[in-house]
This record gives C-alpha cells, structure tokens and sequence, in this order.
C-alpha cells in the first residue's frame, strides 16, 4: 500500500491546489462563495494532477527512468516501477481511475449550471495526457514547460473562479501567472539531476536543450518574473495591493535561486533548492490569496 501511495507522488499537489485557492479568492472578492463547489473542484483538478503524475511515470519507465541514477526526493519520479513494487501496468491503470473521477467531477459541476466546464476541463485532461503520452508526448519536444505553466496556472485559476460565481474573469485568468512560473521553476530545477538521463532517453526537454549553465538564468529569471507580474497586475488596477503580502515569500526564492546557482550540477547539493521552489510556490499562493482576500474583507 506504501508503494501504491508513493506512487501518486502526492506532495506535488500543492501545484495544482494552490491555484484552486486563489481562484475561491477572486471569487470570494466577487462577492460570491460555494465550499461545496469549491470542494468538488479541488478534487477534480487533484485527481487529473495524479492521474498526471501516474502517466508521466508509466512513460518515463520506458525511456529515462532507467538510466537515471541521479535520484531526489523531488526528480527521477516516483521509482516505484524500477524498485520492482508496482507493476507499470498497475501505474497506467491508476492513471485511468484518476482521469476518470476527474471526469466525475466536471461531469457534476456542470450539471449545476456550469457547461464551460466541459471546455475547462478537456484543456486540463488534454495537458495532463499530451505532457507525457505519444504522440505529442510534450516534455520530450521543448514544450512541456509552456502546458504546464498554463495549465497550473492561469487554466487552474481562471476555471476555479468560473465554477464558483458562474461568471469569466480576465483578473482571475492573469492571477494565475505568478503560480504558472512557480509551478514552471518546480519542472525546471528537478531537469537538472535528471538532465544526462533525459539526453541520453531523447527527451529533449528546454533545460537539456539550453544545457544546464545557461537553464540557471532562465529558472532565476521566471522566480523574478513570478513577483513582477504581481506589480504589473496590481498596476493595471483591478487587484487590491494588498496580494503585496506575497513578496513575503521572497527570501525563499531569492534563497533557492542562489543555492541553484552554485550546486546546479550537484544532485545532492539542488535538494534544498527543489524544497524551497515548492515552499515558494506554496507561501506566495496562500499570501496571494489571502491578499485578495483581506482586499475584500476591508473594502481596498
């Protein structure tokens, strides 16, 4: 059962619920609230998130995996298929449960009232099976990284927003940016120790294709430009600038870019640095939304 559930990759869920609760925030700044809704939600984006997770290991255990022997506790996946202690057949089975109560869930959102869900969530399951299955197969073209920060980002927010006011929103579309490039910089820095496997398996993915030296720029880059576009957003002048809360998280960013500055071609030594992207991910999300939040609450 230990290995079942290491096999979900579970931790990794903060990129997709973090998004959720931003988007319940725009809602609620709205002027409108649903726990129910809010609840069916994040269970239908967490159960295509590990139906993701699922299928990028049963991919991955036909080309990278294998030969991969730099191992984190955040890169070179779950490894549950290498170790012997679940059967490749078992993680695409699981893989089809998840996709299907994800479908569950879109299925009952729309029957309240909710039909662009259909859309929403076909774009949701397209990018979880495109990023690791052929013939798209995505991580492997140099194009995995763009669907991701789409699809965990502005994709997760905008959609949770919809689901709970019935409306669009452009401003909970581009509150999604700042977790597009964290959830980007989490993908980014676990290719570093799995950067010789993935050449060497003809996963051409945009850190093998900038090489390592030059991939420490653009991470460093996207960790900066996920606190910018926060000012860029609040300048355009329909976000309180109270979401100023989430340079709270910037130590932990400026702390992990540095670490990943020096020990880039270290496995051991980029640890610390994968940790603190997703407690970056996570305190600037949590901050983000409580900034919307409080926004409405004091009327700013």
């Amino acid at each position: 059962m230990k290995s079942y559930i290491k096999s979900l990759r579970a931790p990794f869920l903060a990129g997709s619920i973090v998004p959720v609760l931003i988007g319940a925030a725009t809602a609620f700044s709205a002027g409108a609230f649903s726990f129910p809704l809010l609840l069916v939600t994040a269970a239908g984006v967490a159960a295509l998130h590990l139906a993701a997770n699922l299928l990028n290991d049963y991919y991955d255990a036909g080309g990278s995996d294998p030969i991969n022997f730099r191992i984190t506790p955040f890169s070179g996946g779950s490894r549950v298929i290498q170790d012997g202690a679940v059967s490749r057949w078992a993680v695409l089975l699981m893989s089809a449960i998840f996709f299907l109560l994800g479908t569950a869930a879109g299925i009952w959102l729309v029957s309240q009232g909710r039909p662009l869900v259909i859309v929403i969530g076909l774009l949701g399951l397209f990018a979880g099976w495109a990023y690791s299955a052929p013939p798209l197969k995505l991580m492997s073209r140099g194009w995995g990284e763009i669907i991701i920060f789409f699809a965990f980002g502005p994709l997760v927010t905008f959609g949770t927003h919809y689901v709970i006011t019935g409306s669009l929103s452009l401003t909970a579309l581009i509150l999604g940016i700042p977790q597009g490039f964290f959830i980007t910089c989490v993908i980014w820095i676990n290719e570093f120790p799995d950067y010789e496997a993935d050449k060497n398996a003809g996963k051409i993915n945009l850190l093998v294709r900038l090489g390592p030296s030059s991939s420490r720029y653009a991470y460093c880059a996207m960790m900066i430009a996920a606190f910018v576009s926060v000012i860029v957003i609040i300048a355009g002048g329909d976000v309180t600038f109270l979401t100023m809360f989430s340079f709270i998280a910037f130590p932990l960013a400026f702390k992990a870019m540095r670490i990943l500055w020096r020990e880039y071609l270290s496995h051991e030594g980029i640890v610390p640095a994968q940790a603190l992207t997703i407690q970056t991910l996570i305190a600037h999300g949590i901050l983000l939304g409580l900034g919307i939040f409080m926004g409405r609450v004091l009327g700013v």
